[in-house]
């Protein structure tokens, strides 16, 4: 905790104080956490199970599948408790620890997606030596740089506001923590460390975000050299990449390439890139991916088939 630090505690002023407002609110973020966490981890059961999803692209897409289940339980479970509750404080302690799990995990996110985009260059423009170099330790290689970039990333984070005086008020006007909105609550001045921030922050979304783009058009500028049904193929599997690209980078980028500051606009945007995008990112992939889809498929009929069913209800008599 900094030093001359009086507060032990911060309240968190959510979305609205409007009784009525809370109640939509809860369902709406409620629900968007149940399709959160069911497609997603309904993405990391199927690539497991299904033989035919044992490349390195499903590979990463079940690790980003995993970090976005768990990045949204960062976010979303308080979120929703805090909207039916009278008063939503949140200890120094929890909120340094919400600040890491979120950074953490979106700093994995960030590098999952550069792996991404090399896996498919890879495969689109060397696919002759795809399995020699997208091979086992190289996909163990970048998860292991994925975890150790967004641990560095988050322990930034959290020293940054630990060594910072909090003597009042001790009001947030959002809905978790975060970096921005506690250094405008320090009682010292916070320039330098806001110019780290955005460094830290700011340029790290966007050099990856530039990279990211690079890279899909090197992919696009190498696709008239293929068939036209190989064109589709790898047009239909960017494609999904890139918009998951941008839902993620272009709020981000909003967020934290500024000088510290708060805008009305930041909670919505906050929701859009913590709670939104991880939903949405296993609708892209598995609408855009024909072999995502037949896997799920299968997967379903067996869950869902009569001898199943007739087995479970078997045993549920004895």
């Amino acid at each position: 905790m900094g030093q001359n630090n009086n507060i032990s505690e911060f309240i968190l002023l959510g979305f609205t104080q409007d009784p009525t407002g809370k109640k939509a609110l809860f369902v709406i973020f409620l629900l968007t956490y149940i399709v959160t966490m069911v497609g997603n981890l309904l993405i990391v059961v199927t690539v497991i199970v299904s033989p035919s999803l044992g490349t390195p692209m499903y590979f990463f897409l079940a690790s980003l599948s995993i970090m976005d289940a768990v990045y949204s339980t960062a976010i979303s479970p308080r979120l929703i408790v805090d909207l039916i509750r009278d008063k939503t404080t949140i200890s120094f302690t929890a909120c340094l620890s919400q600040l890491f799990i979120v950074h953490l995990f979106a700093g994995v996110d960030i590098v999952i997606l550069l792996a991404m985009a090399y896996d498919r260059y890879v495969a689109i423009c060397k696919p002759l030596h795809y399995l020699i170099i997208m091979n086992r330790r190289v996909c163990i290689l970048f998860l292991v740089m994925a975890w150790a970039a967004g641990f560095a990333h988050a322990l930034f984070q959290v020293l940054v506001v630990c060594k910072l005086p909090f003597c009042g008020p001790n009001i947030i006007d959002h809905f978790g923590c975060d970096t921005y909105p506690l250094l405008l609550l320090a009682c010292t001045d916070t320039y330098s460390i806001g110019l780290s921030t955005i460094i830290n922050n700011g340029a790290m979304c966007i050099v990856i975000f530039i990279l990211l783009l690079f890279s899909y058009g090197i992919i696009f500028s190498s696709l008239k050299n293929h068939s036209q049904e190989g064109r589709r193929k790898a047009l239909f599997t960017c494609i999904s990449h890139i918009t998951v690209v941008f839902l993620f980078f272009v709020p981000c980028i909003f967020m934290y390439a500024r000088p510290v500051s708060s805008f009305p606009v930041d909670k919505t945007i906050t929701v859009f890139y913590t709670v939104v995008t991880p939903m949405l990112n296993p609708l892209i992939y598995t609408l855009r991916n024909s072999e995502m889809k037949i896997s799920m498929e299968k997967l379903l009929q067996k869950l869902l088939s009569p001898d199943r069913i007739r087995l479970s209800y078997c045993c549920s008599l004895y």
